[in-house]
């Protein structure tokens, strides 16, 4: 579905997106002059600017079965002043015009804004939560993910936008979907290098579909040349011994846990394609092939001797590195852009630009509310209380005064 006319400037109305056009509008809003309007104007004014941030995607007769006239909110209480006193002393001096001094005086709670949480059934759909926990840049998105079934609620696949969730629900999208989401667009080489790549892959899949066909060779029984499994496994030995040297040296001391648990992942994944190689030859080749190369370009880019250019030796042979050779420094460099390669690799196929990076303007946007705990990690929130209104403090994100939400909420208050 197009959405051309969602960020319109003349006439701006806000939205729950990381546009950059919204996030203008947001810097420049306003709220409406009243000097001239009945009150029924101010309050249709108020539930148009309002439900066009909360909830578009939801249909007006949808939303009225939802909308709620008791407002959730707490009221913070000290327990050590609940414990040390019944609440006599409140009483004492009534009536008689004593005054407790002033640095005695209980300081007054900050205002509750309870009209801001006129909003707040929205809060509980999936897609809208999807977009508070910050897996998605806008709530179309997030809806569409749930769609597409990228979305799982409780472990069990989840498709659709408006299910309400309840606490303790945990949902987690799909890492790539997110990555897709909140990763900065390719620049033009970045596009041309991924359109590069693929017309080298579909070459390819059609150059190994003309060699599958019979040839003399292959009828006469003779099988094709491939590379041996014990030259792969050689390759993958000599990573591993690599790795485990970097770790078992002098240096590996003043090394992080963080450190030493990324270096033994890596190690746990050569061992996994060790065991793989007799399983899958083909698949064990390219991985053995992009480890060596990720490897090779690292090394190269330590300067390991900066005075003395390396040898014809060396250029043959890459991988022969020893850790007396290696300074401290650039052991740990070494150590950080395999763990940097390893986790944020560079790769053209992805739609995302890589290696990944936060999308522009999404700092703006970057906050979490207190009813959700969320981990970036692994995709996944828990959706843990419905949101409330407490002094000082109203739960539901918006952009919106206590003024206006107040006459959307009488607006509602009528249509009930």
């Amino acid at each position: 579905m197009r959405y051309r006319r969602a960020h319109l400037l003349k006439r701006p109305k806000l939205r729950q997106s990381w546009n950059k056009y919204n996030l203008y509008n947001l810097s420049r809003a306003e709220t409406p002059s009243t000097g001239n309007r009945t009150f029924f104007q101010q309050k249709w004014t108020a539930k148009s600017l309002s439900r066009a941030y909360h909830g578009p995607t939801v249909k007006e007769k949808h939303w009225q079965r939802m909308f709620r006239r008791r407002l959730r909110a707490v009221v913070p209480m000290d327990p050590a002043q609940l414990a040390r006193s019944d609440g006599y002393e409140q009483a004492e001096g009534r009536g008689s015009g004593l005054e407790p001094h002033p640095d005695k005086k209980p300081k007054p709670f900050a205002k509750t804004p309870y009209m801001n949480m006129t909003y707040a059934p929205l809060e509980r759909r999936l897609d809208t939560a999807i977009f508070r926990a910050m897996f998605a840049s806008s709530t179309r998105q997030a809806r569409q993910f749930v769609v597409h079934g990228d979305v799982k609620v409780n472990g069990k696949e989840m498709i659709y936008p408006g299910y309400q969730l309840n606490p303790g629900d945990m949902f987690q999208v799909e890492p790539e979907r997110v990555l897709y989401a909140t990763g900065a667009p390719k620049d033009a080489r970045e596009r041309r290098a991924g359109r590069k790549a693929r017309q080298k892959k579909d070459a390819s899949t059609i150059k190994d579909g003309e060699d599958s066909s019979p040839s003399p060779a292959s009828s006469s029984g003779t099988p094709p040349e491939t590379e041996p499994p014990e030259d792969r496994k050689e390759t993958l030995q000599s990573l591993l011994s690599q790795a485990r040297t970097l770790l078992t040296s002098s240096t590996s001391s003043s090394l992080s846990a963080k450190r030493k648990q990324d270096l033994r992942s890596f190690q746990r994944l050569l061992k996994k394609t060790l065991s793989r190689t007799h399983l899958f030859p083909q698949q064990s080749t390219n991985l053995t092939d992009s480890l060596d190369a990720q490897l090779q370009e690292l090394t190269q880019k330590l300067n390991l001797n900066p005075d003395s250019p390396p040898s014809a030796q060396d250029q043959a042979n890459p991988r022969d590195l020893s850790p007396e050779s290696m300074t401290p420094e650039n052991s740990s460099l070494l150590r950080r852009a395999l763990v940097e390669a390893r986790e944020n690799p560079i790769d053209v196929t992805k739609p995302y630009a890589t290696p990944w990076r936060p999308r522009p303007y999404m700092s703006a946007f970057a906050f979490v509310p207190r009813y959700l705990e969320v981990h970036h990690k692994i995709c996944s929130a828990v959706y843990l209380r419905h949101p409330v209104a407490r002094p000082g403090l109203g739960e539901v994100p918006t952009p919106f005064g206590n003024d206006m939400n107040s006459l959307a909420f009488t607006w509602y208050l009528r249509r009930r």
